[in-house]
C-alpha cells in the first residue's frame, strides 16, 4: 500500500476544499487555507465562515473543527462552520451530525460526492445495551476478584483501576465463560496459558499479574500507563465527592473506544449532592473532543442532566471551557488533583 507524504496529502486535501467550497458558495477573497490533523480548512475571517474538510476519523472530529472555527472569529463567538464528510464516512458523518445537535454553535455537516455535498442528517442517539442475563450471573464472579464490573457496549467486563482484566463472552450456543486478559489478544493468549485452570482460578492469576503493576507509586509500566481517563473515572466512583456528587457509577461512552492505546474519554453517571442527575466524562489528556464526546454521552444516557468534565488541573486549558460555553445545556469543568492517582486504592479479593 502507498503511503502519500504529509505535506503532499495536506496539499490535495486544501486543493480539494478550495474546489468543494469554490462549487458550492464561491471562494471569498482573501480566504486563508490551512491544514492540521484532521484535514484542510479554510476561514473567511470577513464573511464569518469557516469550512472543515475533515480527512480521518471524522466522529470524533468536531471539537478540533469548532476549535478552528473559535480561532477564526471572536474569543468567544465561532465563525459559521461548514464541516464536509468524504462520501465513503456516511456513517461517522451521521454521528458528527449528531454531536453537533448539542451546540448552540452554527455547524452544518455536509457529506461530499466528488465537489456535490448533501447535508447530513444526525444519526439516533446512542444505546448502552443491558449485557445478555446469562452474562449478568458472572457479575458476582468479577466483584469477588476485586474487579469492578462495567457494562459497555452490552458486554460485562470487569477493571481494575479502569483496566480491562476480564470480559464476558457469550458464546453462539448462548453460554456464557470469562475471558481473563488485557485486551482481546491478552485474553486470547491468557486462554491458553490457563488452559489448565479453571475459570476462578484463570481470573485471580490474570488480577494477579495487573494487580501488582497497576496501583499509585509503582515504576512505568504499560499496564499503569493505559487508559488512564478509565483510571480517573475508577477513583471519582470510589471518591465523587472530588466532582461534586453523590453516587457515580461508569457507563459505556456513545462512540466506546476501539483498542486500549486510544486517546478517548470515560463516563460516569450519579446523582450530585441535592440529588439531582449528573453526568460526569474523564480525561486527562489535551482532547479537543472531550466536549463534543461529554455532550454525546449525557444524550446518550441522561439527556437534561448537569453536564461535568472532569480533568487533571495541568490539563485543564481555556479552550476546553470555550467549547463547553458552545453547548445547549452547558457543561463545567471540574479539576482533580494533579496527583489523583494516589486517591486510588486496590482491594484484594
Amino acid at each position: 500500500m502507498t503511503t502519500i507524504d504529509p505535506d503532499r496529502r495536506g496539499a490535495l486535501l486544501a486543493g480539494r476544499l478550495r474546489a468543494i467550497v469554490g462549487a458550492r458558495w464561491g471562494v471569498p477573497d482573501g480566504a486563508a487555507v490551512g491544514t492540521s490533523a484532521i484535514g484542510a480548512s479554510l476561514t473567511d475571517r470577513e464573511g464569518g465562515r469557516t469550512w472543515v474538510l475533515v480527512d480521518d476519523d471524522p466522529a470524533r472530529r468536531l471539537g478540533m473543527a469548532l476549535a478552528l472555527a473559535l480561532r477564526g472569529g471572536d474569543t468567544d463567538r465561532p465563525h459559521q462552520l461548514h464541516v464536509i464528510v468524504d462520501d465513503a464516512a456516511a456513517e461517522a458523518a451521521g454521528i458528527l451530525a449528531r454531536r453537533a445537535t448539542q451546540l448552540a454553535a452554527p455547524v452544518e455537516v455536509w457529506r461530499a460526492v466528488g465537489l456535490e455535498l448533501f447535508p447530513v442528517a444526525a444519526a439516533a442517539p446512542a444505546t448502552d445495551p443491558a449485557p445478555p442475563p446469562v452474562a449478568e450471573l458472572y457479575r458476582p464472579v468479577l466483584a469477588a476478584a476485586g474487579l469492578e464490573p462495567v457494562v459497555e457496549g452490552g458486554e460485562l467486563i470487569g477493571e481494575l483501576l479502569g483496566l480491562e482484566v476480564a470480559r464476558v463472552v457469550v458464546g453462539d450456543d448462548g453460554e456464557a465463560h470469562v475471558e481473563a486478559g488485557v485486551g482481546r489478544f491478552d485474553r486470547e493468549a491468557g486462554a491458553m496459558m490457563f488452559a489448565h485452570l479453571g475459570e476462578v482460578d484463570a481470573l485471580a492469576r490474570a488480577v494477579d499479574v495487573v494487580r501488582r503493576q497497576r496501583r499509585p507509586g509503582t515504576e512505568h509500566h504499560p499496564l499503569n500507563q493505559l487508559v488512564p481517563e478509565r483510571w480517573l473515572r475508577a477513583v471519582l466512583v470510589a471518591r465523587p465527592d472530588l466532582v461534586g456528587a453523590a453516587q457515580l457509577h461508569p457507563v459505556g461512552s456513545a462512540c466506546p473506544r476501539r483498542n486500549l492505546r486510544e486517546n478517548g474519554v470515560a463516563t460516569a453517571v450519579g446523582t450530585d449532592l441535592d440529588g439531582r442527575p449528573v453526568v460526569v466524562t474523564c480525561s486527562t489528556a489535551v482532547d479537543l473532543d472531550l466536549v463534543p464526546s461529554a455532550a454525546d454521552d449525557r444524550l446518550t444516557h441522561a439527556p437534561g442532566a448537569r453536564l461535568v468534565l472532569a480533568v487533571p488541573a495541568d490539563d485543564a486549558l481555556g479552550i476546553t471551557s470555550d467549547l463547553a460555553a458552545l453547548l445547549r445545556q452547558g457543561a463545567q469543568v471540574v479539576t482533580v488533583p494533579d496527583d489523583w492517582r494516589n486517591l486510588s486504592t486496590v482491594a484484594d479479593p
